[in-house]
């Protein structure tokens, strides 16, 4: 006496999974090419000195890196044992220091060029003298904003 009737056995057809294969390489391909990764190997051994007052670099696309300290132990055979600076991926003279520079400040947008960092990341055991020709050749490349990279002094 109703007048509606449930139906059953009625069921709803179920999603397919044929495309879920594609759907995930698309995925995985997407992330192959958005990932950036370490553009640099780091050939020589830094051990930063510890510091209480540290600031954290905002942007971190507007930072030259420039590393110096003994070459690990690998290189060591092909270039010594005296401190050595690294400019991006390969071993550099002070001299290479503008070229360098300015690779760098043509990757950055016009506007944001003023505001180029240079992040120094030296060992705590090599002598002031090379720092010191190393910022002065800053100084001469026009880069004044110096970052001397530090850890955090453990409390």
């Amino acid at each position: 006496m109703s007048k509606f009737k449930k139906k059953r056995g009625a069921a709803s057809p179920e999603v397919s999974t044929a495309s879920l294969p594609d759907i995930i390489f698309m995925l995985l391909f997407f992330f192959m090419v958005v990932t950036v990764l370490r553009d640099s190997e780091l050939k020589l051994a830094v051990v930063t000195p510890e510091a209480t007052e540290l600031t954290k670099l905002v942007e971190k696309s507007l930072v030259n890196n420039i590393y110096v300290g003994k070459p690990k132990e690998k290189f060591q055979r092909e270039y010594g044992t005296a401190p050595r600076m690294q400019l991006g991926d390969k071993f550099a003279e002070i001299s290479e220091i503008p070229v360098f520079l300015e690779q760098h400040k043509v990757k950055v947008p016009e506007k944001k060029r003023n505001r180029i960092t240079t992040s120094l990341k030296v060992d705590g055991a090599v002598t002031m003298g090379i720092i010191q020709d190393v910022k002065t050749k800053l100084r001469k490349s026009g880069q004044l904003i110096v970052n001397y990279s530090a850890k955090p002094r453990a409390n």
